[in-house]
């Protein structure tokens, strides 16, 4: 937004005019106060430039042509990192400036600076880092004013060196030059370093001990002997090994408690991910872009990669090197690296030295460490192109903390706590969502340490205390007993997948009521059952149900989400009576008594809440097709029979099972008897499971029929983590619009878990405002 400051009045006889120029947004740290310098230099302009808490400050005084020039490229041209939400100007009278220059920066009461993402390695400070005649050779911590850590390193607002860890680092003349130079790319980048002054990285053993010699020759050395190096990177720890050493792919499974989970994969260059992977055209411009996120790309049939590295998945999550350290290690024997977070399953990654051997002691066998404190932990951001659009399954690192505009006022500032897993939390703050990095599982005392560590961190960088808090409704979430203790004028508790429609109209800013077709695993409904499969019509301040899947038994509550073949036996038991109970013995007898124990718990209500989550259903057909019958992580079964489906050219013309209408209620009854028919016919599992997603999409399609036709709405928001899946995604976004719905999708923001708090703080702020 430019605001149009007033007429020219103030212009003296000489003709010469000034400016007072406010810029508001992601100006800090991205090399704005060279680019103002260097322009008004080059416009013979007089004045100054300078950070403070609100952004940046200019005065330009000259000639009124030339001033007026500045403010146009400032508006138009800046710098390729920042991001301008605001600019405003105002003419004062000329006070006779004798230069321009970059003032000191100026503290303020009101922050409004925001902070920017960490940005991956430029080709630059790439180049320098192999280059034997520059001083930051072979240097791993090599950043300039376009690349390098910024959230992971600050402390406070203005982004200066002094609020940053890198405070403990005093430059050498050769830095110190650079950095003060307004001509040099370096100028004013925080991190600045070289071997001389800045940070150094060291190889230790299990005990402590250092390894003498170099840290790349020991680190290569260690992972060709098959060991586990936890490697500190920029927001945290990674662990590291071959990714084709079985022997050293197993020990990280067995050792991090990861069984079955992909492993994300670091490769040297495009050309090796280009070995392995099939990379679109829009993939590359993802890995390679400034955020650099993991990729989940479709691995080639023919590459030769251990299963261990994604089993039963024909994809892999990719991601290049991204700061000088990892190009650094990439420059020898290996191009092709495990790099999973540094983190024992589901507990928040690892990011302090002094707390490396506790966490990661059992799990790696040494330890490449560097002193640099990061002081904001922050874990790789995970995206994937889905039907030629970038959809983020986790947004963190090289994503946070830039905001999402979402059309709210000038209203409180309100929190948004987000879910019990993938947690995020949000702070909404004059039109502007501030989600915070992926802070991950809140069910352990050091989750939820970590989700109050970084939501202070978030309130000292944007100056805020939220005065409305927003939080999911069901009664065991921690996230939900967290929101109570945090003092807040007002509470606000929102329907789980209210709250994912929510997001997703938020994000694209969409004000008027739309149909939600919210797909998931469990969320807390609002009659105490746990919903799932959830066609809504809605806005941020209500929401009315329209249509939902049938509800079945789920056996042993918790178990029966990690046992998929007990939902199998719900779903045959409580749709197919008899029928069932003999599809359950033919198909699970050999489970034996554990089999009586679940048919028994269906049977009488037993410690199995109802519940209608989409995710359920897709347990329950993994089981059957014999994919999925014990999970290991969250979606696992889910995932795996997405994976199982044909393409969408070739799967688009068959027909799907049966299904009806029953009232609001959706019977799967149809579903299960088609698939157990087509078991009974020797029918392929990819032509199983590419019939169940037709008929997950047909089902829906007919529901939005329905909601249309009772309502005249015609905006269609697709979120909930079931829509992460390919298949459902590109073909049902393609049916829908065809049937002449507007389709709204995720695209800043993830449609899973990890959305949930931009929903929440949206609800929030509307019914507080409505009240107040």
């Amino acid at each position: 937004m430019v605001q149009v400051g007033r007429r020219d009045v103030f212009a003296e006889e000489g003709g010469r005019i000034r400016y007072r120029i406010r810029i508001k947004g992601i100006v800090q740290g991205v090399g704005f106060r060279p680019f103002v310098y260097n322009t008004a230099t080059a416009l013979g302009l007089c004045g100054f430039v300078l950070n403070d808490a609100r952004g940046v400050l200019v005065e330009a005084e000259g000639e009124p042509g030339k001033v007026q020039e500045l403010l146009k490229r400032i508006t138009q041209q800046p710098p390729r990192l920042a991001r301008i939400v605001h600019v405003e100007h105002e003419e004062l009278v000329p006070v006779g400036y004798p230069r321009f220059e970059i003032a000191f920066s100026a503290e303020g009461a009101e922050k409004e600076a925001l902070v920017p993402p960490d940005v991956a390695l430029c080709p630059d400070c790439a180049r320098e880092s192999f280059d034997p005649r520059d001083r930051h050779y072979l240097y791993p911590f090599t950043n300039c004013t376009n690349c390098g850590p910024r959230f992971t390193i600050v402390t406070a607002v203005p982004y200066d060196r002094d609020k940053t860890s890198m405070a403990g680092f005093a430059m050498c003349p050769d830095c110190a030059r650079e950095y003060h130079d307004p001509t040099n790319r370096r100028f004013h980048a925080q991190p600045v370093a070289c071997p001389a002054c800045g940070p150094q990285v060291e190889l230790r053993d299990a005990e402590g001990n250092p390894v003498p010699g170099d840290w790349r020759e020991n680190c290569w050395r260690a992972l060709a002997e098959g060991k586990i190096v936890a490697l500190k990177s920029l927001g945290g720890f990674h662990l590291c090994c071959d990714a084709f050493n079985r022997q050293a792919l197993r020990a990280l499974r067995q050792r991090k408690g990861r069984s079955h989970k992909p492993f994300a994969v670091m490769c040297r260059d495009i050309a090796t991910a280009r070995r392995y992977c099939f990379v679109s055209e829009a993939e590359e411009e993802l890995l390679r872009s400034l955020q650099a996120p993991i990729v989940i790309l479709r691995r080639r049939p023919d590459a030769p990669l251990p299963e261990e590295l994604a089993p039963g998945l024909k994809t892999l999550g990719v991601m290049l090197p991204y700061t000088p350290l990892h190009l650094l290690l990439f420059d020898g024997p290996f191009a092709l690296l495990v790099m999973t977070s540094g983190n024992y399953s589901e507990l928040p990654l690892c990011k302090d030295n002094e707390r490396v051997y506790q966490e990661l002691g059992g799990i790696a066998d040494c330890f490449l460490l560097h002193n640099r404190p990061i002081v904001n932990r922050c874990d790789d951001s995970l995206a994937a192109v889905v039907g030629g659009e970038v959809q983020l399954y986790r947004r963190s690192r090289g994503y946070v903390p830039r905001p999402v505009r979402v059309p709210t006022g000038e209203g409180p500032v309100v929190l948004g706590i987000g879910g019990e897993m993938k947690n995020t939390f949000c702070l909404l703050k004059k039109g502007e969502a501030f989600l915070s990095q992926h802070i991950g599982e809140l069910d352990s005392l050091e989750g939820e340490e970590n989700l109050f560590a970084s939501l202070v961190n978030f309130q000292r960088l944007l100056g805020v205390e939220p005065e409305v808090v927003g939080y999911d409704l069901h009664p065991g979430y921690r996230s939900s007993r967290i929101a109570e203790s945090i003092p807040a004028r007002v509470r606000v508790g929102v329907q789980h997948h209210h709250a994912h429609l929510a997001a997703c109209l938020a994000e694209n800013e969409v004000t008027a009521p739309a149909i939600g077709i919210i797909l998931d695993g469990t969320g807390y409904g609002e009659d105490g059952n746990l919903w799932g499969f959830e066609i809504l019509s809605g806005d941020y301040a209500a929401f009315k149900r329209h249509f939902h899947l049938a509800y079945a038994p789920l056996p042993g509550g918790e178990q029966g989400i990690r046992q998929p073949w007990r939902m199998a036996v719900s779903y045959l038991l409580t749709f197919l009576g008899d029928e069932g109970t003999g599809a359950a013995a033919a198909l699970f007898g050999g489970k034996g008594r554990e089999l009586e124990v679940v048919e028994y718990l269906v049977r009488k209500r037993f410690n199995s809440p109802l519940a209608c989550g989409c995710g359920r259903l897709f347990d329950a057909v993994a089981a059957l097709l014999g994919i999925c019958w014990e999970a290991t992580y969250e979606g696992q079964a889910a995932v795996e029979l997405g994976e199982t489906v044909l393409a969408p050219e070739e799967g688009g013309a068959i027909s799907p099972y049966p299904f009806a209408f029953e009232g609001e209620v959706i019977s799967p009854a149809g579903i299960l008897t088609g698939v157990l028919a087509d078991l009974r016919q020797g029918a392929a599992r990819e032509l199983i499971a590419t019939r169940f997603h037709n008929t997950v999409l047909a089902m829906v399609l007919e529901a939005a029929r329905k909601v249309r036709e009772a309502t005249g709405l015609t905006h269609v928001a697709l979120s909930g983590g079931t829509w992460q899946n390919r298949y459902l995604f590109e073909r049902g976004k393609e049916l829908l619009t065809r049937e002449g719905f507007t389709v709204f999708c995720h695209r800043q923001v993830p449609p899973n878990d990890g959305g949930l708090s931009l929903g929440q703080a949206v609800i929030a702020y509307r019914r507080a405002t409505e009240c107040a």
